[in-house]
């Protein structure tokens, strides 16, 4: 388990260059692109659709996606170490581009430019720093400004929904939102016998009460939220 301190760092960027100057190896946090995969292409079937990473990391994932058929997969985040790192892995594929860019502040991107938003552990982290609320809003709304109408936000984290949920709520976009989870034992491992079925929504109410009725209370799993950008429900919002 991090300390306090440490997993405060998680927020800052001289933490990540500093890990990155001297951890060069693959490190996927969560779960890998095959245990997710399922998920993926069921909510992001096109292969020919842009997508983009946040919070890449060195991670592994976006070369599964790749090898996987996806053609357009943009990857960000806030290390020019790991940015420079990747580029120079990957420069032979043109289908993965890394940029060096702050997810709270993408304006590098125009409105409405990807079809899906992949997060494992970048929400996660900024909620570990200082001015965790308002800079994950700032991060949620970026988000959800640089997805097409009915595109998808994929959220992978430890967050239970009666936190995340109320995190959405807390800035100004409209999601249309669905739950699924996967067992934190999977990470790593072949999908032979899960606990829970990956692409079957669990029932979700406002408050997310409705989820410890269906998996129980504290399960060993990562909560996957699949939000979509629904323009037509803000536009309700501000009618009101």
């Amino acid at each position: 388990m991090a300390t306090e301190t440490s997993t405060q760092s998680y927020s800052e960027k001289w933490y990540w260059d500093d890990r990155y100057t001297n951890e060069s190896d693959p490190f996927d946090w969560y779960q890998n692109y095959p245990s997710l995969a399922p998920l993926i292409n069921l909510y992001a079937p096109h292969r020919t659709h842009r997508a983009l990473v946040i919070g890449c990391g060195n991670s592994a994932f976006s070369e599964g996606m790749v090898d996987d058929g996806y053609e357009d997969v943009v990857n960000i985040d806030i290390s020019p170490v790991v940015i420079d790192a990747m580029n120079e892995k990957h420069s032979h594929r043109p289908q993965l581009k890394y940029l060096k860019m702050d997810v709270r502040d993408m304006k590098a991107f125009e409105d409405a430019s990807f079809d899906a938003v992949i997060d494992k552990g970048t929400l996660d982290s900024i909620l570990c720093g200082s001015n965790s609320r308002q800079h994950s809003t700032q991060m949620l709304e970026e988000v959800w400004r640089v997805l097409k109408d009915k595109g998808v936000y994929i959220l992978i984290t430890y967050g239970a929904p009666n936190y995340r949920l109320r995190l959405f709520k807390e800035s100004s976009c409209s999601w249309t939102t669905k739950l699924h989870v996967i067992d934190k034992s999977l990470t790593g491992q072949p999908l032979e016998s899960p606990k829970w079925e990956l692409t079957k929504p669990i029932p979700l109410d406002d408050e997310g009460s409705s989820v410890e009725s269906a998996i129980g209370k504290s399960p060993d799993v990562h909560y996957i939220y699949v939000c979509i950008k629904d323009e037509a429900l803000k536009t309700e919002t501000e009618a009101v």
